[in-house]
């Protein structure tokens, strides 16, 4: 009797997202894993759910959309010369004007979408939903 040994490993997922202007990319090996292609709505699900900072540059929040677990802290970077809040709409979190290279964070204890802007430039805004 011959022992045959088939691997049940499939083709490795490559994640690539772009954090703070970083481009990252993340192999992720797997064992007896379909790895069918993920929709891109899949990828920017997974994509924003390791994100746990955000960049204020050229006028945007980056990434617009996040998705964290409850108890994440999310920072944001200011990577503008001009000054930028975070404010969220409802008033659950707020910060002081951050000038360029200045941080805020905050770590969300309840789950919920929070749409937040910037006070000085309305038009910037975002919004975190957390699960």
């Amino acid at each position: 009797m011959r022992n045959e040994h088939r691997s049940s490993r499939k083709a490795p997922a490559v994640l690539r997202a772009v954090i703070g202007g970083a481009s990252i990319v993340v192999l992720v090996a797997a064992w007896g894993v379909s790895m069918a292609s993920p929709t891109p709505a899949a990828r920017t699900a997974a994509a924003s759910a390791a994100v746990s900072q955000i960049a204020i540059q050229k006028f945007k929040f980056t990434p617009e959309t996040v998705t964290v677990a409850v108890g994440t802290t999310v920072t944001w970077v200011n990577h503008d010369d001009n000054a930028h809040t975070v404010t969220a709409d409802d008033g659950r979190l707020a910060s002081a004007g951050l000038d360029h290279g200045e941080q805020f964070s905050y770590r969300f204890t309840a789950p919920g979408t929070y749409a937040y802007q910037c006070a000085l430039h309305p038009h910037m805004t975002a919004r975190i939903i957390v699960k």
